[in-house]
This record gives C-alpha cells, sequence and structure tokens, in this order.
C-alpha cells in the first residue's frame, strides 16, 4: 500500500461459494487485501485462480449460484458486501467503476456513445442533460478519443476495438468513482494498443486519485502498470507486496515459476521454463499447500498443512520456506544471522 495512505478498500477473508449437487466448492478461500488511493494493485493468476470472482464480489456482480460465504468488504470504512441489491447498485458506478475484457458486453449495441454515456453520468449525478453531454465529451477527450464532438454520437460498431475499450474507460469514469475494478482490461488489444491502455490507466491513478484493482493474467501488464502485485493460485493469495520485489525477486515456487516463463530481451535460452500440471479444479484441490503437486520445492509439510501469508524478504508469501520453524528456511536462516551477530 502506498505509504502514509488510508486504505481506500479493504477486503478481510473473502470467502466465495458455489454450491452444487456434489456439495459446496470454494472458489475464493480467505483472502485478504487493501488499497489506497491512486494505487495500483495488480491480481495475477493462471485460469482458474479466482482473480475476476474476487473483482465480482467487490463490484457486487457475483452470477448466481455464486455466493460470497464469509468474510468482509469495506469501501472508504464502509461495509458493503451485505448492501440490498437497490444500495449496492448506487454504489456501483458511483464509488465503484468497471471495466470489463470485452468492451462489447459493455456497451448496447443499439444507443450511441452519447445515449449511453450521458444516462451514466445523469444516473449519479445531478446535472441537466447538456451538462451531461458537454462532460461525456470532455471524458472521451480525456481518454483520448480525437474528435470526441463527432464520435460521441458515432455507435459502438464504428469504433474499432482499442478506441471501444476507452469508451467503456470513460464510462467507468463517468461519475468520478474512487475504485475502478478492471478485468483483463487489454487481453483483447494489439500490443501497441495495449501499451496505450496501459499509460492511460496509470496516468488516470496519477491525476484523479483513483484506486485501479487490475485483474490479468499477462505478468507483463502489471510489471508495467502496478504499483503492488497479488499472485492468486487456486482461489488463494500466494503472494503480495511490492511489483518491483516481487518481479525482481519471486518467492513463493509459483511466483517464480511465472516468472520464469516470460521471455526477456538479451537473454540466450534453448527453451522457456514452464510449470509442469495445471491448476486444480474445485473438485480437486488437494490437502496443505494447493500448489504442492506442481512445486519443485515441495517436501512433507506441504502435503499435510495449508499456510498462510508468512514474512518473507521484500514480500508476504504463504508458503512454509518462510516458516521460522521450517529446518534451512529463508526465516530461519536469518533468526540465526541475527544470534550470531548479537553474540
Amino acid at each position: 500500500m502506498i505509504s502514509g495512505a488510508e486504505p481506500l478498500l479493504r477486503v478481510e477473508h473473502l470467502r466465495v461459494e458455489v454450491p452444487t449437487r456434489r456439495g459446496t466448492l470454494v472458489a475464493v478461500d480467505d483472502v485478504s487485501f487493501s488499497l489506497a488511493p491512486g494505487e495500483v494493485l495488480g491480481v495475477v493468476g493462471e485460469s482458474g485462480a479466482g482473480k475476476s470472482l474476487t473483482g465480482a464480489a467487490i463490484i457486487g456482480l457475483l452470477e448466481p449460484p455464486l455466493r460470497i460465504a464469509g468474510g468482509e468488504i469495506r469501501l472508504n470504512g464502509r461495509r458493503i458486501d451485505n448492501l440490498p441489491y437497490e444500495q449496492m447498485r448506487r454504489i456501483r458506478g458511483k464509488e465503484i467503476g468497471a471495466i470489463f475484457q470485452d468492451p462489447l458486453t459493455s456497451l448496447n449495441p443499439l444507443y450511441t456513445i452519447a445515449q449511453q454515456l450521458t444516462e451514466t453520468i445523469r444516473t449519479h449525478l445531478d446535472l441537466s442533460a447538456s451538462a451531461a453531454r458537454e462532460r461525456a465529451i470532455a471524458l472521451l477527450r480525456e481518454v483520448g478519443i480525437a474528435g470526441a464532438e463527432q464520435r460521441i454520437d458515432h455507435y459502438p460498431h464504428q469504433f474499432s476495438g482499442g478506441m471501444r475499450q476507452r469508451v467503456v474507460i470513460a464510462l467507468a469514469l463517468a461519475a468520478n468513482p474512487k475504485l475502478v475494478v478492471a478485468d483483463e482490461p487489454t487481453t483483447a488489444l494489439d500490443v501497441s494498443v495495449q501499451a496505450q491502455i496501459i499509460a492511460l490507466l496509470k496516468r488516470l491513478g496519477r491525476e484523479h486519485g483513483t484506486a485501479i484493482m487490475l485483474v490479468t493474467h499477462d505478468m507483463g501488464v502489471i510489471a508495467e502498470t502496478a504499483d503492488r502485485v497479488a499472485v492468486m493460485y487456486a482461489g488463494r493469495l500466494v503472494e503480495i507486496g511490492p511489483v518491483q520485489r516481487i518481479v525482481a525477486d519471486p518467492h513463493h515456487p509459483y511466483t517464480a515459476g511465472l516468472m520464469q516463463s516470460i521471455p526477456r530481451i538479451g537473454e540466450r535460452r534453448a527453451r522457456l521454463a514452464q510449470i509442469d500440471g495445471a491448476m486444480p479444479r474445485l473438485t480437486e484441490i488437494p490437502p496443505g499447500c494447493p500448489f504442492n503437486p506442481r512445486c519443485p520445492k515441495v517436501f512433507d509439510r506441504c502435503r499435510r498443512e495449508r499456510p498462510d501469508l508468512l514474512p518473507a524478504p521484500g514480500s508476504d508469501a504463504a508458503c512454509w520456506l518462510y516458516d521460522p520453524a521450517t529446518p534451512g528456511s529463508d526465516s530461519s536462516a536469518r533468526q540465526q544471522g541475527v544470534v550470531a551477530d548479537a553474540r
């Protein structure tokens, strides 16, 4: 979290369940983190890790039968996970904005951009029709759409994919929200357009003090955009900390595997490293650490006991390698060094 800033968003022990005929499955399990004004938190992991479900729980858009079964979500100190639908709908849009992967699912093809933007603005802000249109044009300019005065009366199909995503960002910012949840906002875009959208999100956070939760599977996007990164695996947080520290020196074996699978300019390797195996299904999450069947550093305790987040150098990692009680662990070695120095 940005030093000295009070958390805008606080997620504590979030648990999302889905009842099935075979029993209740846990899709997000005991996830806790906070987000400060102006901060970008990247949430990364493979498909099925629980990233998007965590974002949907915060926005209040979990699709039944998914449900929040435990924990709390607080925005500016106010609990929002237990609000009635209508109260949450007023918060969504005004205080929390959302950007989704496919802009066509966020835009109605039958209405012009002007109609969609002004309706959103007037729903949440006390503005006249003309003032709402002026704000809509200003928003389109801000997100980098040239000729906003003319283009505002166009329909979604008249925009390219990158331009549509900019319109969606303008919609998310229409009522000056304090928090924006961006779920894979650059996945469907060309690399050059991705870079423009990333730069736009960073600028909005910096200039407006908007907190951004950026959900993605792309570690490169996280490294370029985020202040902190939260790595998820099988519905649980496995590492969280400053992005520079985690990119340069990841501590959880899963995070290390993600980083080693990214090609690097100037580095010659015969082949990229890969993480053997696949993310477990919700019905097949193993006991102990959920990563243990794929982990190159697994030992007996990993198969029996689930680790919580433990202090590691520069981050927190849910790995028994950082438990002082583990022989040869990093924490154990640091403690021995402190005792030796004291002598």
